[in-house]
């Protein structure tokens, strides 16, 4: 057979309906959307064939088997079909039964907008009532499954299901439905393959009164109280999609350029800031004098002493007097508790879980150093703690954290190393979600796209902290919150000046900080001033990454230890163990990835870049 007939025979088979359903895809027995609609020809040439698909409502509209129907518009109200025109007799009672929707639309949009999609049905089946001769309706579903930011288009027969019509339509409902695939009837369809479903495998109803999503678009920041249910919008789920690819993404840079993964714990030992403590030995005192300490109860003891002594200078009544001692009495025997309980603190470590004090981790930085010491460029991907009470648009208590350290390398390494990272994780978002980044575009941030583009081709600009200071100082008349001058730290005001009007819209890298704004393990630089420690800084967003180059001489590490005080000298015992046997020169960065995705996504939010937020005050779910 000559190759024009092999291809005529190839189109031939493509519009023969499949007598079984298509399996393509693993571990389920459905078809995942986006093998269809992510296709070159959007799933075209699949016409003919019979799959199984499942997913969630999106939107929906019904009409009478007699009427034409366009297909539903998923982020706008459903428009009813023009009457049909083959018939030649219509009665009265039809004309107004077919404007109905119309009204009841206009009222849905005068009122604010509905949960509620209205098709035409007759009285006894809006109730779920038997009628005698049920009205058969052709459904237009609008599914989506998650895969993809597109949706299918299914074509259902009201009379394949026992659930009323009107619960089957409501946004949200579960539908699996096998059918076989075909090209839009109507000349005006959108897409340009749809599912004419022969039989539904499972509806999972809900509940439209409940049920907190709508048609309407909400604004993300109400969907935070729903964190459960907002993963079904597109938007969050174009982020939802985009995350994921940056984690991938992550993993094949640090694979690719001879990285091992290394897990490190989320309990630890060690680390600096603020931190969340993990105990097994709170009691019910304990936890009602929580976050008070000896110091400030004694300062109060000496303020309500002096309260009384006035009191009796100023001749005052007894009762005021007697109720000053009262008081004070209750702060003196609190005092009194306070110190029992500082008192027997070895005997209380012994009975805790770990024996020891124990905290949630800020950094896995310091763990990675032990096996870098031994493998050479190690990275880990984890969860990271911080207890600051902050509440603002940039600030979680938990995040996750891309982290790496290499051995045998210095301050210019580690930059290099997070220039190249930053830049890969810009190109393969856009050689990977094309699609979800398109709709961000569009819905989220228009510039996304032309940003990314631009950070993935040029190079990024770096200058060191002095140089910084003098741009705040002699580059503007701008006054700032915090005045910038040599060995402040940099704020959110200074970096985004810097971003915004400084370097017009570009990433940069800050470097050489003083040692006095940066942690105590970071090699102090020959200057004895600054540190090798460096921040990559974009626009809108500030520090996505953070790296340095660690102290690897045993006595200035010592040293700064000692100046911790002396409660912290034994538990950085094990970190001073790999100084003093066989140290190497070694650096490291540490990538945030929800403010990675705030700078690829363009949200202005970070709570709004994780699936669930724990953030001061706030942990639902």
């Amino acid at each position: 057979m000559d190759s024009h007939g092999k291809t005529h025979q190839r189109e031939h088979e493509d519009d023969v309906i499949s007598p079984k359903p298509v399996a393509l895809s693993k571990y389920s027995n459905r078809i995942e959307l986006k093998t269809l609609l992510e296709r070159s020809d959007g799933g075209a040439r699949l016409a003919g064939k019979r799959v199984v698909i499942g997913g969630w409502v999106k939107s929906s509209r019904a009409v009478k088997k007699d009427s034409p129907a366009p297909p539903p518009q998923p982020s706008s109200a459903a428009v009813p079909p023009p009457p049909s025109t083959t018939k030649s007799n219509i009665s009265c009672t039809e004309i107004i039964q077919s404007k109905m929707n119309i009204f009841r639309k206009l009222f849905d949009v005068l009122s604010g907008g509905g949960k509620t999609t209205y098709p035409i049905f007759d009285k006894p089946e809006i109730t779920g009532q038997k009628a005698t001769s049920p009205p058969e309706y052709t459904i237009y579903f609008l599914i989506s499954d998650g895969s993809s930011v597109n949706s299918l288009q299914v074509v259902v027969d009201s009379a394949m299901s026992t659930i009323p019509a009107t619960q089957l339509m409501s946004l949200g409902t579960c539908i699996v439905a096998e059918g076989v695939l075909r090209h839009p009837l109507a000349a005006s369809a959108k897409h340009v393959i749809e599912l004419e479903a022969e039989k539904l495998l499972h509806v999972g109803t809900v509940d439209p009164e409940k049920y907190p999503l709508s048609k309407k678009q909400l604004p993300l920041h109400l969907l935070r109280d729903f964190s459960h249910f907002r993963p079904r919008t597109t938007t969050v789920g174009s982020v939802t999609r985009v995350h994921s690819a940056l984690t991938l993404a992550s993993h094949t840079f640090f694979q690719s350029n001879g990285f091992q993964y290394v897990q490190v714990p989320v309990i630890t030992t060690t680390g600096f800031g603020e931190m969340f403590r993990v105990t097994t030995t709170l009691d019910k005192e304990e936890k009602k004098h929580d976050g008070l300490s000896i110091e400030t109860v004694k300062a109060a003891i000496k303020e309500k002493s002096r309260l009384i002594d006035h009191l009796k200078r100023s001749d005052s009544n007894r009762e005021a007097v007697a109720a000053a001692v009262h008081d004070l009495k209750k702060t003196t025997d609190l005092a009194a508790q306070l110190e029992k309980k500082q008192k027997p603190k070895a005997a209380t470590q012994k009975l805790d879980f770990f024996g020891c004090d124990a905290y949630l981790t800020v950094s896995g930085r310091f763990h990675l150093e032990s096996y870098a010491s031994a493998l050479g460029k190690v990275y880990t991907y984890g969860p990271r703690f911080t207890a600051d009470k902050i509440d603002n648009a940039r600030h979680l208590a938990e995040t996750w954290n891309v982290e790496a350290e290499m051995a045998f390398s210095e301050l210019d390494d580690a930059m290099d190393c997070a220039d190249d990272f930053f830049k890969f994780l810009c190109r393969y978002l856009l050689e990977n979600r094309h699609e979800d980044m398109k709709f961000i575009s569009k819905r989220v941030d228009k510039t996304v796209t032309t940003r990314l583009e631009a950070t993935a081709s040029n190079s990024l600009l770096r200058f060191s902290y002095t140089e910084a200071i003098s741009l705040l100082q002699t580059g503007t008349t701008r006054t700032f919150k915090t005045k910038p001058k040599w060995g402040v730290a940099l704020t959110e005001e200074h970096l985004s000046y810097l971003t915004d009007e400084i370097c017009k819209g570009s990433v940069m890298i800050i470097h050489s900080y003083p040692k006095e704004v940066k942690p105590f393990y970071v090699r102090l630089n020959d200057d004895k001033k600054t540190v090798a420690a460096f921040d990559l800084v974009v626009p809108k967003v500030g520090v996505v990454i953070s790296g340095s180059q660690n102290e690897e001489r045993f006595e200035i590490l010592d040293a700064s230890i000692k100046e911790l005080g002396s409660t912290s000298r034994e538990k950085y015992e094990w970190y001073l163990d790999l100084r003093r046997h066989g140290t190497v020169k070694h650096s490291g960065m540490s990538l945030k990835m929800e403010h990675m995705l705030l700078f690829a996504t363009g949200l202005p939010d970070i709570k709004d870049a994780v699936p669930f937020p724990r953030s001061w005050g706030k942990a639902n779910n």
